[in-house]
């Protein structure tokens, strides 16, 4: 069974930044691709930023050029470092996991809470 744990969430000011980390209980290098989503209150959840096995990332629009999405195959580990950090950016943010198969796995949710 896939275990992802999430860290880093808190509070931070408008401006500030946080960088997060998915820990995953097996080999990421097992997983097709990595994201991170968030879901705010009263929304849908979302994409934020995607890595696939050979690196290539994608991000929400209203991300890039803000957060940026990184993995580190010997830690199991995938971040996601969140600059100029805006009131519009709290929420839950979630990390999942995709097998080629399709199948997905997701953690448990770090709140990120951007106020001052």
């Amino acid at each position: 069974q896939v275990q992802l744990v999430e860290s880093g969430g808190g509070l931070v000011q408008p401006g500030g930044s946080l960088r997060l980390a998915c820990s995953a209980s097996g080999s990421i290098f097992s997983f097709n691709a990595m994201g991170w989503y968030r879901q705010a209150p009263g929304k849908q959840r979302e994409l934020v930023a995607s890595i696939t096995k050979t690196g290539l990332t994608n991000y929400a629009d209203s991300v890039k050029g803000r957060f940026s999405i990184s993995r580190d195959n010997p830690k199991n580990t995938v971040y996601l470092r969140m600059n100029r950090l805006d009131t519009e950016d709290t929420a839950v943010y979630y990390c999942k996991a995709q097998r080629d198969s399709g199948l997905n796995y997701w953690g448990q949710g770090t709140p990120v809470t951007v106020s001052s």
